[in-house]
């Protein structure tokens, strides 16, 4: 029997598999650092959307309570730039974004329970962090901007493993030659252009990337959380310069857990907005659909880079049809039939799937196991003496593991009137009244009805 206290997961900050030993009994908090929001996303991009939603979903099933964050960057060097470009507000230009991020995760079939928080409401808690940062002589004013003493921070390099005299200074912000070591980044910086900015001690400006997510982390989640996850690229410097801050005011690593999902490349290189090489996942939903899209994500280990290709993508498609089909004829078949249902159970398989799961999140194998079943189905399928109770424990338990995935895209349910038209095209076919049956079927087609 599955236990949901043998969850193991990688943790980054460790290099370690781990069980999963949540701060609260049965809850899970967890942040998952989202979108700067000054253009559509690419595949690459919505890989940690996907992953995480999978891990919400699966950890809810087996009883965890999760409470998810995930961010809006709606303020940004980038997005200034694109609103420069277009002539708009940096608000029409993060409204617009965040808007089309929101529909690519109901596309994706992500759960709506989700806290997402902006920067740009974040700002008072922002500047008080700083300022406290400042009073325990972690952060310095030097001109016109405020900069974080990495010298001063305790176990610097835990998260990425670079001992500090090897890193250089790196950050989404350029280097600022008033700064007392290079390796310091940015809290707060003045600006003088047309963006937004905000008032504070510091001077008029806006804040560096890498204080506004454990700011809102410790806003909504407090100080220490059970996951923090992300894309693998944010390691360093972001994660990083996160864990510095909270380990200057609350002597902790923000989150016992990290988890870090790996890239999506296009033809071996790293897909990447600023070198151009990118495919839109709205185009990528577009042209092959939102479950094909999930399916070639999660049939990888989230630990393993993917290289996308239309190939790949036309292999989802098919498998997913291979799904598709085999639960839209075994929905069928339990709605058709005149049988009295019993209440459904779980099949020993599914405790497999749930375990492969708990294991570092096995998409991999556990996408092995949903095809095996679907194989079981297929047999059950086409032996007349199949137990009709068989199909719908078959039913129940091939729903909840494509639930988990997210792939589930439920056929609308016969009418009456419906059902007794397919019973009639079924009967002609059992009399060999081909005629019949192809008008019926006919019928059939016209009316959209799907088995």
């Amino acid at each position: 029997m599955f236990d949901k206290k043998n969850i193991k997961i990688y943790n980054s900050l460790t290099n370690t598999v781990t069980e999963l030993k949540p701060i609260k009994e049965n809850e899970i908090s967890m942040y998952v650092c989202g979108p700067t929001v000054y253009n559509h996303n690419h595949i690459g991009n919505a890989r940690p959307v996907i992953f995480f939603d999978m891990v919400k979903k699966y950890l809810e099933y087996v009883g965890y309570k999760v409470k998810m964050v995930m961010n809006f960057t709606d303020i940004d060097d980038k997005i200034i730039k694109k609103a420069i470009e277009e002539n708009i507000t940096e608000t029409e230009v993060s409204e617009k974004y965040i808007e089309a991020f929101l529909k690519l995760c109901d596309d994706l079939h992500c759960d709506k329970d989700v806290i997402r928080p902006r920067v740009t409401k974040t700002m008072d808690e922002i500047i008080d962090f700083i300022d406290k940062l400042q009073e325990k002589e972690f952060a310095y004013q030097s001109g016109d901007d405020v900069f974080f003493r990495v010298k001063k921070a305790k176990e610097y390099g835990v998260l990425s493993n670079q001992h500090l005299d090897d890193l250089e200074s790196g950050s989404r912000i350029n280097v600022n030659e008033q700064k007392e070591d290079p390796r310091d980044f940015t809290l707060w910086k003045k600006t003088n252009d047309t963006g937004k900015k905000w008032d504070s001690r510091f001077g008029a400006g806006r804040p560096g990337w890498h204080t506004e997510c454990v700011v809102m982390i410790h806003k909504i989640l407090g100080n220490l959380i059970d996951i923090h996850g992300g894309g693998n690229d944010l390691k360093f410097p972001h994660h990083e310069n996160e864990i510095a801050q909270a380990m200057a005011l609350c002597d902790n690593k923000i989150a016992n857990y990290w988890l870090h999902n790996a890239r999506v490349d296009l033809g071996g290189q790293k897909m990447s907005k600023s070198l151009g090489n990118v495919v839109l996942a709205k185009d990528v939903i577009a042209e092959y659909g939102a479950e094909a899209t999930r399916l070639m994500i999660l049939s990888n280990h989230y630990r393993q880079n993917i290289n996308y290709s239309s190939e790949l993508m036309n292999t989802s498609v098919t498998e997913y049809n291979k799904i598709k089909n085999t639960k839209n004829s075994l929905q069928r078949k339990l709605e058709l039939s005149d049988q009295k249902l019993e209440q459904p159970t779980l099949l020993p398989i599914m405790d497999e799937f749930l375990t492969e799961l708990g294991n570092d999140f096995n998409t991999s194998n556990a996408f092995t196991l949903v095809y095996k079943l679907l194989k079981e189905i297929n047999s059950s399928l086409r032996n007349p003496n199949t137990n009709i109770n068989d199909l719908n424990n078959q039913y129940l338990t091939l729903s909840d593991m494509l639930n988990i995935l997210g792939i589930n895209q439920e056929l609308k349910p016969l009418t009456e009137e419906e059902k007794e038209l397919v019973r009639k095209w079924q009967s002609a076919r059992k009399e060999k009244n081909f005629e019949l049956a192809d008008e019926l079927r006919q019928e059939i087609n016209s009316k959209g009805i799907i088995f």
